[in-house]
């Protein structure tokens, strides 16, 4: 498995992404994520890949005075968090954020901290960031959506 930051060359890849209605209630789709980072430079898109496969998706959010869910200007907010359908229940989402602490002290060596937010009732990815890591601190957001539980790993 490999994860790197979005480049061109996975366009294609991302406009075939997979997602069951059910799950893009939670997240973003690749070609959205596209269209923030083109507005915004701070909200970067990474790609994962396994056997030259586009399998999963995310953004990291890098301006620590637009993370609203968080004082510490050294977090970084991992968004948009996605594993395509076709290739869930295969391990990808556990072992990429499993590889994510490493990625983020590599490409932003003044980061401290990964901050995510997961709507309360998204049970299956509450579990998931558990497992990953993530400890949730009795922190929630009120979001347009409803309560964000507000997750945090320590680098």
């Amino acid at each position: 498995m490999k994860i790197r930051k979005y480049e061109s060359k996975d366009f294609q890849a991302a406009l075939e992404y997979c997602l069951p209605p059910q799950q893009a209630l939670y997240t973003s789709m690749p070609v959205e994520v596209l269209k923030t980072f083109q507005c915004d430079i701070f909200n970067q898109p990474f790609v994962v890949y396994a056997d030259q496969q586009l399998v999963g998706w995310f953004a990291l959010y890098t301006d620590g005075s637009g993370n609203i869910y968080t004082n510490n200007k050294q977090a970084i907010l991992l968004k948009s968090f996605s594993i395509d359908a076709r290739f869930q229940k295969m391990g990808f989402a556990l072992d990429s954020l499993k590889l994510l602490p490493n990625i983020v002290k590599q490409q932003y060596k003044d980061k401290n901290e990964i901050i995510l937010t997961v709507h309360d009732t998204n049970n299956a990815a509450i579990s998931l960031y558990r497992k990953a890591g993530f400890i949730h601190k009795g922190e929630n957001y009120d979001g347009e959506y409803g309560i964000e539980l507000i997750f945090h790993m320590s680098l």
